[in-house]
């Protein structure tokens, strides 16, 4: 429990933060209708469309909930030279995220995943991508594009946000990791399967309960706090890294040093949809640790943004009043 915490004077410290956010961008895609009867021609439901929408996630959405919070935003990712590139690009803008390091390659698909929505629940997922990692010409340029926006910005925290869609391969995670060390950047990372281990050295690493078990190979989730302890062991073994920030789902988040392990319960909330939660979790934890240097704080605000996005339906970024009234509520 923190004791006393001037929450409205850190919210106004994150207007300071600099940060780069560089992984998979996407765009996320709803149709929203009713359902009034079942199609004569196969058993199922006829859709009647009422709406169409469109969101940032992936990378995107980290940036996004990073912009909302005050922080200053740039966004480094590949897309194809496509429509949705082109509808992500207006909406980065929109949303006060700087995007034109983002590099577009033909015959490369951007990632776009389309919900059908009916009653504020989701019926079907049509995802249109391309997984295979970039080639070694568009790596090179995005290195050289995140090289020349750590030395312009000299950021306070970068973010890895990876989705396994190639953009983020281990030669890059390798050299920018070393970049943002020599150059004293907070680095953090929301790591996927492919890309698990190759984040040696970072400053907070945030896996979920079902990445830690298949990175570690073990046969249940380590769900108590012997178990995550242990886990935290193994995987600082093979990475050093600073934290382990564990997300738990309804089970809440634990974070470890190696000396000090907490385990902290989530708060009850009504779920709607667990879209884009995690990217609300790694970009409040990130930047709150780049303002305070406090990572239980930081875990703690994490846990409770990642509960309030999920009473939304749809990928959302945070409310920022909505967050920083429940943490003086919940944590003062």
């Amino acid at each position: 429990m923190m004791e006393h915490m001037d929450f409205m004077n850190l919210f106004g410290r994150f207007r300071q933060i600099k940060a780069l956010v560089i992984g998979d961008v996407m765009l996320d895609a709803y149709l929203w209708g009713r359902v009034d009867r079942i199609s004569p021609e196969a058993p199922v439901p006829v859709v009647q469309l009422t709406r169409k929408d469109h969101r940032i996630g992936g990378a995107g959405n980290v940036g996004l909930n990073l912009a909302a919070l005050g922080a200053s935003v740039s966004m480094l990712s590949v897309t194809g030279a496509d429509e949705e590139s082109a509808i992500l690009r207006r909406m980065f803008r929109d949303g006060g995220i700087a995007s034109e390091d983002m590099i577009e390659v033909e015959g490369r698909v951007t990632t776009t995943k389309t919900r059908v929505i009916s009653r504020n629940q989701q019926m079907l997922r049509i995802d249109n991508e391309v997984t295979d990692p970039i080639d070694a010409d568009t790596e090179g340029r995005l290195l050289e594009l995140v090289t020349r926006r750590l030395e312009i910005d000299r950021p306070d925290v970068l973010i890895f946000e990876d989705y396994d869609k190639g953009v983020l391969t281990e030669t890059l995670i390798r050299a920018v990791t070393d970049q943002c060390r020599s150059l004293g950047v907070i680095t953090a990372v929301d790591p996927k399967r492919r890309n698990f281990f190759s984040y040696a050295g970072v400053d907070v690493f945030k896996p979920n309960l079902k990445e830690v078990r298949e990175g570690l190979m073990l046969e249940s989730d380590p769900v108590s706090l012997p178990a995550l302890i242990e886990a935290d062991r193994r995987l600082r073994e093979r990475l050093g890294h600073v934290f382990s920030f564990i997300t738990l789902s309804d089970r809440g988040v634990f974070h470890a040093d190696g000396r000090h392990a907490e385990l902290i319960p989530s708060h009850m909330r009504n779920i709607a949809d667990v879209s884009g939660a995690g990217d609300t979790v790694i970009a409040v934890a990130a930047l709150a640790f780049a303002a305070t240097q406090d990572m239980g704080l930081s875990a703690r605000m994490a846990n409770i943004a990642g509960g309030l996005v999920c009473e939304e339906v749809g990928t959302v970024a945070i409310n920022p009043d909505r967050l920083l009234q429940e943490c003086i509520r919940l944590l003062n």
